[in-house]
């Protein structure tokens, strides 16, 4: 969010690998002759069955005509923004085997390769190939390996590359064997809308669904998994199976949870079970006028004050006043604004303070400045009478510091210095403090696909910045309302890219933050699922408040496919939550200078 129009547009998400280090990308490997019992074990390598047994990111690829290296199709594959367009297919091969892959392909910076081999992944790649070059690597599989990722891809804003003729030589692999049914399945945390999972793992297993009273739920890789979206003092049957490229195991014997009577956890106690949350332009003007704050419709459930900002960067040091007369002719007193902020609270509306926004970075590089910002904050809620912080911090407040590479563990100071800053004020304030989050799309759901620098550097140490700072704030988190819009188009859990502006967005970028994800594509760190009572959904009020408006067609179509499963189109969601907490805009100002279109579609779809 800004003082002076739209938030800063969703710009650059990678920053492209230098020549040295694409060089270093692999060469190609002289293949071996392959043994009398050897086959071409690729599935529709040749693409003549179109896209058959391949996967292609964010609809990258397409079978052509024109041009073909044998046949009568090819592949043709378009880099987009962070896309690289990899298509790939996993092959069943022998532990302990050698096997070469190779392909036909034309284009710049086109690659060939393997991921999970069990020994050492290999790829190799073509700078330039203006004909057909083949490129061939080989690989030995590890004692334990049963199958193999190949895929192709380009590199990040180059033209559509070709492939044709992919071919993997050597043993076939055993027919997969359904995997064994999960063991010792287990309730852990329980609240009123939730209930935590874990089991044994099963020898063979890739995945395990997870069954509420017979019905699947949830698919996960790990061995553990949060059911949400429950209802409170309800009894409730669980079974997981384990799966694989066989297929699905028997069910687990069952075992049964209660959850509790009382609120969701994460205080911001006396929140209605749909709330509408939005943003008050209070210390500045802009186009869409002053609005003081006795004026603010009874539609609104949270009120942001917008914004406490730093003396710098760095001093962790947060004012915050009222916009001047000169600037807003119609600005309220301290007395009245303190006034209305009780009259709110009296109405049961919760006021807090937005730190941050597009002009407000806030670095807490340092200790002193953590401290600095407790003290700050702390002033602040106490001279006004709030009911709590809302962190939106923007921009560069927020990176990874290279090598910082594990959202559960984070080392880089800036992260760790927040979360102990709010974590002491948490304490401070006890179980009634509203603790909310406005992140951006690149600092969360990015994050699903890059993760800071990366592991070779060079990515942008923004990316999926949020998520240390909301995994060790999860229980003591009221809402996050990710600001889905001023964003990038985003790979969904479906590997699919998703774009602003309609309902498809919101649906995958919430079912991402319900479901959880794993975090730059690495299975062992996966972002676990949040619980629908902490979770809104952000847009802009106007289209002059941002870039991604929605109508609210589009808004009411999303929610019936979150909380209903209805209305979904073709993403298919990792479950339903009618719990779902509400909506978020930017902003109340602008609500109201668009003749209330947000907050009457919010009331009449919520009924308030």
């Amino acid at each position: 969010m800004e003082r002076t129009g739209p938030p800063a547009r969703f710009t650059g998400l990678l920053a492209a690998f230098s020549a040295v280090l694409l060089a270093a990308g692999g060469l190609a490997a002289t293949a071996p002759s392959a043994a009398a019992a050897d086959s071409d074990l690729a599935r529709n390598g040749g693409f003549e069955a179109g896209l058959d047994g391949w996967s292609c990111t964010g609809g990258s690829g397409a079978a052509v005509s024109t041009p073909v290296h044998s046949g009568t199709s090819a592949l043709r594959a378009t880099p987009a923004g962070s896309d690289n367009a990899k298509c790939s297919q996993s092959v069943t091969v022998k532990p302990d085997s050698t096997y070469t892959l190779s392909a036909w392909v034309q284009g710049s910076y086109v690659y060939l390769g393997a991921d999970g081999t069990g020994t050492t992944d290999v790829s190799t790649w073509t700078q330039s190939a203006a004909g057909w070059q083949q490129l061939t690597t080989t690989f030995k599989t590890g004692p334990s390996t049963t199958s193999v990722t190949v895929y192709t891809h380009g590199w990040y804003g180059t033209p559509a590359y070709y492939a044709d003729d992919l071919a993997l030589v050597g043993p076939g692999g055993d027919p997969v064997a359904l995997p064994a049914t999960p063991t010792g399945l287990k309730t852990g945390t329980t609240t009123a809308s939730s209930v935590a999972l874990s089991w044994t793992g099963s020898t063979g297993a890739t995945g395990y669904n997870v069954y509420q009273g017979g019905t699947k739920v949830l698919s996960v890789t790990g061995t553990s998994a949060t059911v949400t979206g429950l209802a409170a003092s309800t009894a409730y049957s669980f079974q997981v199976a384990a799966a694989n490229a066989a297929g699905e195991s028997a069910k687990s014997a069952a075992v049964s949870a209660t959850t509790t009577a009382g609120g969701p956890g994460g205080g911001g106690g006396g929140l209605p079970a749909h709330a509408l949350v939005g943003y008050l332009h209070s210390s500045f003007a802009n186009g869409s006028g002053y609005t003081r704050m006795a004026d603010v419709p009874d539609s609104w459930d949270v009120i942001d004050l917008a914004f406490g900002e730093p003396t710098s960067v760095t001093s962790g040091d947060i004012r915050f006043s009222l916009c001047p007369a000169t600037e807003c002719p119609n600005v309220e007193s301290v007395a009245e604004f303190k006034a209305a902020i009780k009259a709110k609270q009296a109405a049961g509306k919760k006021v807090l303070i937005s730190i941050g926004g597009q002009n407000g970075q806030v670095q807490l590089s340092t200790t002193a400045a953590r401290d600095t910002f407790v003290s700050s904050v702390s002033k602040i809620i106490d001279e006004y009478g709030l009911d709590g912080l809302d962190i939106d911090f923007e921009g560069h407040s927020l990176s990874l510091n290279t090598g910082d590479t594990d959202f559960r563990n984070p080392t880089t100071p800036v992260i760790v210095n927040l979360i102990s800053a709010v974590k002491t004020l948490k304490a401070k304030y006890g179980d009634k403090f509203v603790l909310t989050m406005a992140p951006e799309t690149f600092f969360v759901q990015l994050g699903h696909q890059y993760y800071g620098s990366g592991p070779w550097g060079g990515q942008d140490p923004r990316a999926g910045a949020y998520l240390p700072v909301i995994h060790a704030l999860r229980d003591d988190l009221t809402l996050l309302h990710v600001q889905d819009y001023n964003s990038g188009s985003i790979m969904g859990l479906d590997n699919q890219y998703h774009s602003m502006g309609g309902a498809d967005f919101h649906i995958a970028m919430t079912d991402m933050l319900l479901a959880g994800f794993p975090v730059a594509g690495d299975r062992t760190k996966v972002f676990p699922g949040l619980r629908p009572d902490q979770v809104s959904i952000g847009l802009p009020a106007s289209t002059q408040a941002g870039n991604g408006y929605t109508t609210p067609a589009e808004v009411t179509k999303a929610l019936n496919c979150l909380t209903k499963k209805t209305d979904c189109g073709s993403y298919v969601t990792h479950g339903t939550w009618p719990g779902l907490r509400g909506l978020m805009t930017w902003s109340i100002n602008w609500d109201r200078f668009n003749n209330g279109e947000f907050s009457k579609n919010f009331d009449a779809y919520f009924g308030g």
